[in-house]
């Protein structure tokens, strides 16, 4: 495992603090980014308490998206453009992980795809072509990202113009504990944010809370890239 400089931007909220922690605990060094400092520095103390070592630390979004190799946006889908449009000069010939999901409350239940296609693709519209956004992580619970040594059983879907940032992607998710695939293009981004919406309304029907999905007819070796 080659250890990157990861920053998790909007890393203080469950998603973003799920993954940083499975990342720090895989070894990589994990930037935690929030508009509020303070908070991002609470996040990573608490995350170094976690795992025994010092790998995880915190600062504003921007300050975080500066320092880090890779960047990951987790932040709520009405804050996703204005969060990269803050960032996206300390981006340019980065990957960008965006987990944007675009849920619209009350009905989280219902797929509603933004104009443009998907929250990827207008994520790269936003971040132009020095930016190579890859698409993944909307369909794994927050709660089960957070629980060290539970395995997550929820593959995911990795998409992404440029096919070797994919492969990075799927590494990174090897490295927290997932099965990951390429789901090709970044166009296709909007199959998985679509069915995070008919996941939540699998677990109000069946009253669950953790609904995943499966990719099946691969071979075992498959997942390793």
């Amino acid at each position: 495992m080659q250890s990157r400089s990861i920053a998790i931007i909007g890393g203080t909220g469950k998603e973003g603090s799920g993954l940083a922690l499975r990342w720090a605990h895989a070894g990589h060094r994990v930037l935690i980014g929030s508009r509020l400092a303070e908070r991002a520095r609470e996040t990573a103390a608490t995350i170094n308490d976690r795992i025994g070592a010092q790998r995880a630390e915190g600062s504003d979004n921007l300050a975080a998206a500066q320092g880090g190799d890779i960047a990951v946006l987790t932040v709520p889908y009405a804050a996703q453009l204005a969060t990269l449009d803050g960032i996206k000069t300390a981006l340019t010939g980065k990957i960008l992980i965006d987990v944007t999901v675009p849920l619209i409350p009350p009905q989280v239940s219902r797929v509603q795809l933004p104009e443009g296609g998907s929250a990827g693709l207008n994520a790269q519209r936003l971040l132009g072509d020095g930016v190579r956004v890859v698409s993944a992580f909307q369909n794994v619970s927050a709660e089960h990202l957070g629980v060290l040594g539970h395995a997550i059983d929820c593959d995911v879907l990795v998409c992404g113009d440029d096919k070797d940032a994919r492969a990075e992607v799927i590494a990174l998710a090897r490295d927290a504990g997932m099965r990951a695939f390429h789901g090709g293009p970044l166009a296709n981004s909007a199959a998985a944010e679509a069915l995070t919406s008919a996941l939540i309304a699998i677990n109000r029907q069946y009253k669950i809370k953790h609904s995943g999905i499966r990719i099946t007819g691969l071979p075992v070796d498959a997942a390793d890239g």
